[in-house]
């Protein structure tokens, strides 16, 4: 799928904007630190399967793969841009990463095909109805009892933070991050079926507050049937 959909928002708000991504992220969000701790929450295991939802140019996913070669690792993203870039970087550093264009509210996964999804910096360039379709599909292909973990733009915690977070206001526009800006992304969370929603930290960084979330998928007893026989399906199918 080489397109993009209508309204579509690049990772910096314009694609000519997209090779500088990398060293902006880097030098502005303590990325490595905030990311690391993000793996860490997550608790990811050797046999664990890992969706990056909104991976961009895969350095989160490039992180799961260095901790462990074994567990299977997926990215998805919908711009072809930031994937080349993603796979470039695979390549240089000699890793092997599965990286899949898709719109994150259409995720061309079987329900339960993973233990955890990761998301990082990518809900805050969704409008509130791509929030809430984005998070009905991450529930749908988390299997019961797995985690989603997120990190991004946060309710600003003191005036400083909330003076820098305009100009992420300002590039991905003031309806978009409204919800981040407000705090409400822990109630998103819930609305889409997650138990266990909590923010674990909050980030000072030159764009404002950065916040770490972390849910869960509930293990009821319907569910609980439900992960035993979608463990037969195959990942992709329906």
């Amino acid at each position: 799928m080489g397109h993009k959909k209508a309204g579509y928002v690049p990772a910096l708000g314009w694609d000519f904007l997209t090779p500088l991504y990398d060293p902006l992220v880097r030098l502005t969000t303590r990325e490595m630190s905030f990311k690391s701790r993000l793996l860490d929450e997550a608790g990811i295991d050797k046999a664990a399967r890992i969706l990056d939802v909104g991976c961009g140019t895969g350095t989160l996913l490039l992180l799961v793969r260095r901790r462990s070669k074994s567990l299977l690792a997926i990215g998805l993203d919908g711009d072809m841009n930031v994937l080349g870039i993603a796979r470039s970087k695979a390549h240089r550093y000699v890793e092997e990463i599965a990286l899949v264009q898709a719109f994150c509210f259409d995720i061309p996964f079987a329900d339960g095909a993973f233990d955890r999804v990761l998301s990082s910096l990518m809900l805050h360039h969704l409008t509130r109805s791509e929030k809430v379709e984005t998070l009905k599909e991450i529930f749908r292909v988390l299997r019961p009892g797995g985690e989603l973990h997120v990190a991004d733009w946060g309710r600003p915690h003191n005036l400083l933070m909330r003076a820098l977070a305009f100009s992420v206001r300002l590039g991905d526009s003031f309806a978009r991050t409204a919800d981040n800006m407000k705090g409400l992304l822990p109630a998103l969370f819930r609305d889409a079926g997650f138990e266990e929603v909590s923010e674990t930290a909050q980030l000072a960084t030159l764009f404002g507050t950065l916040s770490l979330y972390k849910a869960r998928k509930p293990l009821s007893a319907a569910a609980q049937r439900h992960a035993g026989s979608s463990s037969t399906h195959s990942l992709t199918g329906v």
